[in-house]
């Protein structure tokens, strides 16, 4: 924001950022009634997470057109928090989980976002677009279902022992609500199909329940009561909450600590991947740069202050931050604003709000999870990434829908290791030269001289396979063994220990050992580890020619004679004409 001022903002500027700010606000308001729902929460606590969470966080973070809400991925984190803790445990776990996201900002952790493989965030997105779409079944068919279980199977079953409760009268309203969200963007341009909607589909509801009493729709404001002070409200309550410590306490006790912990982290990393992620597409957009870190750190302010409000925990929304660039936002202004729109509308439409039907917020929310899906990107994927990747993407979308996405995320992040650990060990290959002329160098080899060469890095998933190869030369075959190391541009502890075992064995033989060509870090590396002082006879050399330089001399040979070379380690096949190439993965 100050940056944004500082830069200089003029009236047009305002104009713009007022109109965007209009048109998400509108956008944001069924989204964030109809997720604090889904989360089990009454449909206020989703407002007042955009108002508070969107303007502090527009205020203070580092993306100049994100707009901070509930969004749709924070379902499945919620719901079951909400299901064993309440809206006291929903509301803490939110607090802690900010604190989390303070800390990582702070520890400016904000570009590890780029290390998050894209199997693993397709696989739980889509896992969680799944969740969602089923979750509205209940609404969108006017079920019975009684208090749903926090499981996914055990949802599906209550879902289908309650087909016989279905409403006709919900699954029209949630159809038709459905076709208009659909169709009106191909024919409306400016006005938010929500908008238009929804409240064509309230209209016709109320409408047909006056003339024909038994078409009767759930709506917020039959589910849904609020006593503030005495006084009974229907659906949302025009008036602003009152800051109160979310725990209701000076503070949390241990124990609470303790159960909200794992589903704090876990709202912390899912909020700071998906409001980067948002960030990044934004930046796509429109050409700018963010700051992570600091996007990171307003996050966790705005996740701190949400809670004392009411609010639920709150992320950057990626449709919403689309719909605020598309529609010509200039600064964070336009998402104040949007929290501005927010909140006057609760509180003057509050009355009118109540009338909206459930089906239709379940409908939203069936798009919402069929667009966050990303069906074609998920299935193109499948078709043409590797099986490795494949593999990853399908585990983590079952783990989500069937576990959780802490759980879906962890086992993808291992697996993605493992993974890359194996694809660099693969790019490490070596080549042992026994014959008499070097591709590099076009020379001869010094009769009792053999060469060994390392492309790639030398760390633990390569070191024991890039170093076996030495393990079946006999020591007769050589007197002086060059290892040119000049295309290693790291080496850990690991392959830093299986060298120096090599090296170790053919010291202990007798014979000795040249190094070519190490690059600065494995140089330092040696030179820390004193290897010329603790294996006599070894030496460091600059080049490969200088190494092939030094083993001559040291084995005597005025004159490389390339009739005569070493016999080869037995069981060898490679013919003598070629070099022996290994590759190891």
């Amino acid at each position: 924001m100050r940056r944004t001022l500082a830069a200089g903002y003029n009236l047009a500027s305002f104009r713009a950022d007022l109109f965007a700010g209009l048109v998400v606000g509108v956008v944001a308001l069924p989204l964030s009634m109809a997720l604090a729902i889904a989360v089990g929460v009454p449909p206020q606590h989703g407002l007042y997470t955009a108002i508070f969470a969107g303007a502090l966080c527009a205020a203070l973070g580092g993306s100049k057109f994100q707009v901070t809400g509930p969004t749709a991925a924070f379902v499945v984190v919620l719901a079951p928090i909400t299901t064993r803790f309440g809206l006291k445990g929903l509301l803490t776990a939110g607090f802690m989980a900010g604190i989390i996201l303070v800390l990582l900002g702070a520890a400016k952790l904000g570009k590890l976002i780029q290390y998050v493989p894209h199997p693993v965030v397709t696989g739980f997105t889509s896992g969680i677009a799944i969740v969602i779409g089923t979750l509205q079944i209940k609404d969108a068919l006017g079920l019975q279902t009684g208090p749903m279980p926090e499981h996914y199977v055990e949802k599906i079953g209550a879902l289908w022992s309650a087909r016989a409760t279905m409403a006709p009268a919900a699954l029209a309203t949630s159809a038709l609500t459905l076709a208009l969200l659909v169709g009106l963007p191909r024919v409306v341009k400016r006005v938010p199909a929500p908008l238009l909607a929804l409240t064509a589909v309230t209209v016709l509801a109320a409408g047909l329940h006056r003339v024909w009493p038994a078409f009767t729709v759930e709506t917020i404001g039959s589910r849904f009561h609020t006593t503030i002070a005495g006084t009974d409200y229907s659906g949302i309550p025009p008036v602003l909450p009152a800051p109160m410590l979310p725990w209701e306490g000076l503070l949390p006790d241990f124990a609470m600590i303790r159960d909200l912990m794992q589903p704090a982290i876990a709202i912390a990393l899912l909020g700071a991947i998906e409001s980067l992620l948002s960030a990044v597409i934004a930046d796509g957009m429109t050409g700018k740069k963010h700051d992570p870190n600091a996007e990171l750190f307003a996050l966790g302010i705005g996740n701190m202050l949400a809670p004392i409000f009411g609010g639920i925990a709150a992320t950057g929304a990626l449709a919403r931050t689309a719909t605020n660039v598309r529609s010509g936002a200039r600064s964070p202004i336009a998402a104040i604003v949007h929290a501005a729109v927010v909140l006057l509308a609760m509180l003057a439409l509050a009355p009118l709000v109540a009338y909206l039907p459930m089906a239709s917020l379940a409908a939203l929310l069936m798009l919402v999870a069929w667009n966050m899906s990303e069906v074609r990107q998920f299935v193109a994927m499948v078709r043409v990434a590797p099986k490795s990747d494949v593999a990853i993407l399908v585990t983590c979308l079952l783990l989500t829908v069937f576990f959780d996405m802490v759980v879906a995320v962890t086992v993808g992040f291992l697996a993605a290791a493992v993974l890359f650990m194996r694809r660099m060990a693969e790019l490490t290959q070596t080549r042992l030269q026994l014959d008499s002329i070097t591709e590099e160098s076009q020379r001869e080899l010094p009769v009792g001289v053999i060469l060994y060469e390392i492309n790639g890095p030398l760390f633990f998933g390569a070191a024991q396979t890039a170093m076996g190869t030495l393990d079946g030369i006999n020591s007769g075959d050589f007197r002086v063994l060059v290892m040119n190391l000049g295309q290693v541009p790291a080496i850990d502890a690991t392959g830093f220990v299986a060298l120096e075992n090599a090296i170790k064995r053919v010291h202990d033989n007798g014979r000795r050992v040249v190094i070519a060509g190490p690059l600065p870090k494995p140089r330092s590396i040696f030179d820390k580890a004193q290897l010329e002082r603790r294996y006599p006879g070894l030496k460091l050399a600059g080049s490969l020619d200088e190494a092939l330089a030094i083993a001559g001399e040291a084995v005597g040979a005025a004159q490389p004679v390339s009739s005569q070379r070493p016999s080869r380690a037995a069981g060898d096949p490679t013919p003598s004409a070629q070099p022996a190439v290994a590759r190891h993965g």
